[in-house]
């Protein structure tokens, strides 16, 4: 087939030295080395050992210094048995995505959570409280911290066990291994590199393997890799001519052959090597090796009774294992936010102790207040260092209010984020139909992000638009051909009679109708359904990796040529008068994004040698005759603005001398196993030049957006001046300028940018004054950079395969559903997680305002205020379950009034719920409350004779009556900011406040046996029987709500009395804030429309909200 020729094999003539191939050494050259050699076999891959001190990587004449490669010897079989072999180590076939074992688990994970600050801190607390002779129990912080400890090994080791559960299933699954021209039965993980395996149809490659033959006579098999990267459409994969043949188990055990290659990396689409086959009496072949003879572990075998092919990479060396490697992490700013205003709670709590020990040895400067006449002091309490005394009860007030420091806001934060996502993941607005898939949430870590993005990137091909592709027409030296011809997924139809506006010379329409015909990767499938797509009239089916290849072949067909197949290493190709022309394909120049063209090279059957390529104008223009430009440039500009994809079309005729040359060039390139691409891109470049122009084509890529209006538009040649600017001064502030002018601009369309562009673009944009949320869209691999630049990436599940979906943090089946995933989820999630973390430290600091407090009118003897049942389930029992709640379902807006009122995104942006001036709202707030909380008993507690009978209450009544007002108060603040309820939180709110009064009662109405001072022994139920301390409860937690509820009525008063005027945005247009409102329509929509679809490359749009 023509792809071996591509694939650069060449047979070299005896006595020509191999380049870079390590292979049987010829006798002239053993003669020159003087190699004795030791025969030395096993079952694994070797390398050569020179003897006689001779280093080990010593070559040939002309062989080519090599780094990074391996050699593997195919069936484990020396080149001679005069050779002598050490044995090559390499990985074995066991996959592990595990991230712990059973004895490293507890260690590991412990470093981990120790690793987080608020957790080592605590860790710390825990210590002195051990160590040092503190207030409280260590138990009252270390129970705290074990059960955030428990809970998130719990649910890390969970996690695991699936991961070890997963791994097992594949490493134990069957494979068949020739051995000895026999298939051995083995467990997947025990492959070895060398190996050579047996895969039939519909079964999955236990590894990378290089294709050796299959049962195809013409040495081809078809591969889907829906697993690897999501594209469900068949890849052709081709054997080299040498081994084509070897279609038995005792022809392939006859192969006695190396392979060399490049050590394992993750791009699934590159891969260079090249296999060396030796035969009896007979010189070495080198056969290039490329991404078309590689199968890869996790792809599928289809359409192919069986393959046979070499282990090359093994287990966590294969493609697949590296790609499934983690990524860069990213933080919110939320979880910035956090850490600052954790920083401010540490001061406070570092203030308090300084204040409280300061004031401790100013009160105890009083001889009376430091030794009383009871409590008088022993001797080693006299001769103790004072230094050390105020360390020690530093320590102390440390240990005391350290309950100020939300440990347990983190598990919650980690629960919020973790269930939450499932919530996108179910939403069934998010569903499509088509693929049946909805929403994919691959990192929970950023949901809240979702509700701060300020800048959109966005791909355009299949992305904004479907990856549905529309032959519209075509010109020919400047005369239009306009016709009809769609494809989608493969499947074609005529669409509409066609129209002709003027015409070219017959032998140029001919021309220009082989080039379609010619120049493409179009592969026919015959008689059969391939994998959903739809079987012609002929019983056979187009297969390509794009669908606008497709288009063009269809849309020549629609004008009487017609592209039949390839057979053998010549393409078929049916002419107007029906008569079948065979072209020898002799090289392929593959497209990639930085040419953004791609050529061919074939031979007529007279005798002639051609060029067809094709291409954007950008990087066809000048590389044609100048001359022949302008009669087509009219036409593809005129496309372009209709926003249809432009191709441009040329060709030139090679000599006998030139293509001797050119060949010669490019099997010298493709042998090469160091910088091969390299290489290649710079033989490509001189041989697409001075080519003649025929004309283009324009295909419609349908949309799925409804409005198209930029703002300014500049393309990828303009960018990399701007982006990569020369030394000299003028050029420097490029860069700049260009921002500059973005950022004024309500959109901003970017063309023909290579993937390296689309990153530089959102990486510029990210590092502006103010840092601004970024995120980026896009459905193919060349969008893979640009999303793992953003801080929020967005995959579109689209028809170029799953890298994006792969790489993204979040993946959705359409662009429309990033309107509810932002508008709606992101601000919603932005909302309830902002709700919580300003909540909870609301929340301590009511808690531990009132102990210190205390400290005032306890002498600062760090006596605490409340039981340590109650300092240890505060955060743990009583206080959790209702804010969990609140930050899953809580809806404080509509979601459809979300989604249909960007405005309201516009409120929330630049993190405004976790600035400083609400977070001193909220400490306002707590502060005020822990002021009423306490003085409101204190003021109770003036009359001491509280019950009828005259008996007084005591201390722990005091701090009792204190934590019920402050539990029922935060509870209840809690309540009044609901607006969205469920029975969910019906019940864990006031569910929360029975369990508080039921724990109250329980605990205190037993004598517990491990307790030394059974100091809370009825004090509740002595409490409720008092009608003072009822009435202090009820008006002391209306008191400290009355602000709140002040506030909730003039909001709702406020609210009825705004007259809203009714208003219709688009969806996801920019509304940047103006000195009049919000601007929604752009100032220069006149200038340019209908350009989503301007070229036919991706482009990134981007957008401020």
């Amino acid at each position: 087939m023509w792809t071996r020729m591509l694939q650069g094999g060449i047979a070299f003539p005896p006595g020509t030295p191999l380049p870079g191939v390590r292979s049987k050494v010829s006798e002239a050259c053993n003669r020159t080395l003087s190699i004795p050699v030791l025969a030395h076999k096993r079952n694994r891959g070797y390398i050569y050992r020179k003897c006689k001190n001779r280093v080990l990587n010593s070559k040939c004449a002309g062989e080519e210094k090599r780094v990074g490669t391996r050699t593997v010897f195919v069936g484990h079989r020396p080149v001679s048995e005069t050779d002598a072999y050490i044995e090559q180590k390499f990985c074995d076939n066991r996959i592990v995505s595990s991230k712990y074992t059973v004895w490293n688990f507890l260690p590991k994970n412990l470093f981990e959570q120790f690793r987080r600050i608020a957790n080592f801190y605590f860790l710390i607390i825990f210590l002195v409280q051990v160590i040092v002779d503190t207030p409280t129990s260590p138990i009252t912080s270390g129970l705290p911290l074990f059960f955030v400890i428990i809970v998130t090994a719990i649910k890390q080791g969970y996690e695991d066990w699936l991961r070890h559960r997963a791994d097992k299933e594949v490493n134990k699954s069957s494979v068949f291994i020739v051995e000895n021209a026999k298939q051995v039965k083995k467990h997947s993980e025990k492959i070895k590199v060398g190996d050579i395996v047996e895969v039939k149809a519909d079964e999955t490659f236990p590894c990378d393997l290089i294709f050796l033959a299959s049962s195809n006579d013409d040495g081809i098999c078809y591969v889907t890799t829906a697993s690897l990267d999501g594209e469900s459409n068949f890849k052709t994969h081709y054997a080299v001519r040498d081994t084509i043949g070897l279609r038995t188990d005792d022809d392939i055990d006859s192969l006695t052959a190396t392979i060399e290659c490049e050590q394992p990396q993750s791009d699934l689409y590159k891969f260079v090597g090249r296999i060396n086959i030796y035969r009896s009496n007979q010189e070495p072949v080198a056969r290039s090796l490329g991404p078309e003879s590689l199968l890869l572990k996790g792809s599928t075998l289809k359409n192919t009774k069986k393959i046979y092919g070499v282990a090359v990479y093994t287990g966590m060396e294969t493609k697949m294992a590296l790609n499934y490697q983690g990524k860069s992490q990213k933080r919110s700013a939320v979880e910035k936010s956090i850490n600052a205003f954790l920083m401010v709670y540490l001061c406070i709590l570092v203030s308090k102790a300084t204040v409280c020990t300061t004031l401790k040895y100013v009160w105890q400067s009083n001889p009376f207040n430091d030794e009383p006449w009871y409590n008088q002091k022993t001797k080693k309490e006299r001769d103790a260092f004072k230094i050390l005394r105020m360390f020690t009860d530093f320590l102390s007030f440390m240990v005391l209010f350290n309950f100020i420091i939300p440990v347990s806001m983190y598990v919650t934060v980690e629960m919020q984020k973790f269930l939450g996502s499932f919530f996108i993941a179910w939403d069934k607005e998010m569903y499509d139909e088509e693929i049946q898939e909805g929403a994919l949430v691959n990192t929970s870590d950023l949901n809240e992000e979702l509700g701060q993005v300020e800048y959109v990137f966005t791909d355009k091909t299949g992305t904004l638009t479907e990856n549905s592709m529309k032959f519209i027409e075509c010109c020919i030296d400047g005369h239009k051909y306009s016709g009809g011809m769609s494809e989608v997924d493969g499947f074609s139809h005529t669409d509409g009679p066609m129209t002709y506006y003027g015409k070219a010379l017959k032998c140029r329409e001919e021309l220009f109708l082989r080039a379609l015909c010619l120049c493409h990767t179009v592969q026919i499938k015959e008689g059969d359904n391939v994998d959903g797509l739809i079987v012609n009239q002929e019983c056979s089916t187009y297969i390509s990796s794009s669908p606008d290849e497709i288009a063009l072949v269809k849309g020549a067909k629609k004008y009487g040529f017609t592209f039949l197949g390839h057979e053998n290493d010549f393409m078929k190709v049916q002419n107007q008068k029906n008569e079948i022309e065979k072209y020898q394909l002799l090289h392929v120049l593959n497209f990639d994004p930085v040419r953004r063209r791609m050529s061919v090279i074939v031979k007529t059957s007279a005798g002639k040698f051609l060029l067809f390529c094709k291409g954007a104008d950008s990087s066809v223009f000048p590389r044609v005759q100048q001359d022949e430009i302008q009669q087509t440039k009219v036409h593809v500009e005129r496309n372009a603005m209709d926003g249809y994809r432009t191709l441009c079309v040329a060709f030139k005729e090679l000599t006998q001398e030139d293509y001797k040359k050119i060949d010669g060039q490019l099997s010298e390139a493709k042998m090469a196993l160091q910088d091969r691409e390299e290489k290649m891109a710079r033989i490509f470049d001189d041989i697409e030049t001075d080519m003649h122009l025929i004309g283009a084509t324009a295909v419609e890529d349908r949309s799925w957006t409804v409005s198209q209006e930029y703002g300014l538009i500049v393309d990828g040649s303009t960018l990399s001046l701007i982006l990569n600017p020369s030394q000299d001064s003028s050029s420097s502030n490029y860069k700049s300028i260009f921002l500059q002018i973005c950022l004024k601009c309500a959109a901003v369309l970017c063309c023909r940018m290579a993937p390296l562009q689309k990153a530089q673009i959102v990486k510029m944009v990210k590092n502006t004054k103010g840092n601004p949320i970024t995120l980026s869209v896009g459905d193919g691999a060349n969008d893979v950079s640009m999303i793992l630049e953003a801080h929020v990436g967005i995959g579109i599940k689209g028809k170029e395969g799953r890298q994006a979906a792969r790489n993204s943090d979040y993946a959705v089946p359409r662009f429309k559903h990033l309107r509810k995933l932002l508008l709606g989820h992101g601000h919603l999630y932005y909302v309830r997680i902002a709700h919580l973390v300003q909540y909870f430290f609301y929340k301590n600091l009511c808690f531990i305002l009132p102990q210190f407090l205390y400290q005032f009118f306890c002498g600062f003897s760090q006596q605490p205020l409340y039981d340590a049942a109650y300092l240890t389930m505060y955060n743990i029992c009583f206080t959790s379950l209702p804010i969990l709640a609140y930050s899953l379902l809580e809806q404080h807006i509509n979601i459809e009034t979300l989604t249909s009122d960007p405005r309201l995104y516009m409120k929330i942006s630049d993190n405004a719920m976790l600035q400083w001036k609400p977070f001193l709202y909220w400490t306002f707030l707590g502060t005020f409350e822990g002021l009423v909380f306490f003085f409101g008993v204190y003021f109770l507690f003036q009359n001491s004779s509280l019950e009828d009978n005259g008996k007084v209450f005591g201390n722990w009544t005091f701090g009792t009556i204190v934590f019920t007002i402050l539990v029922f108060t935060v509870t209840l603040k809690l309540a009044l900011d609901t607006r969205f309820w469920t029975w969910m939180n019906h019940f864990v709110i006031w569910g929360s406040l029975a369990f508080y009064v039921f724990f109250s009662f329980f605990w205190g109405g037993i004598i517990w046996p491990f307790l030394k001072q059974q100091r809370m022994y009825f004090i509740f139920a002595h409490m409720v029987t008092s009608i003072s301390a009822w009435l202090a409860i009820v008006l002391l937690i209306f008191i400290s709500l009355f602000p709140e509820i002040l506030l909730v009525v003039f909001k709702n008063a406020k609210r009825k009395n705004h007259q809203t005027v009714p208003f219709n945005l688009p969806m996801l247009l920019s509304y940047k804030p103006m000195e009049n409102g919000y601007i929604s329509e752009m100032k220069i929509k006149d200038a340019v429309t209908n350009l989503t679809h301007h070229h036919h490359l991706r482009v990134p749009q981007m957008q401020q909200l």
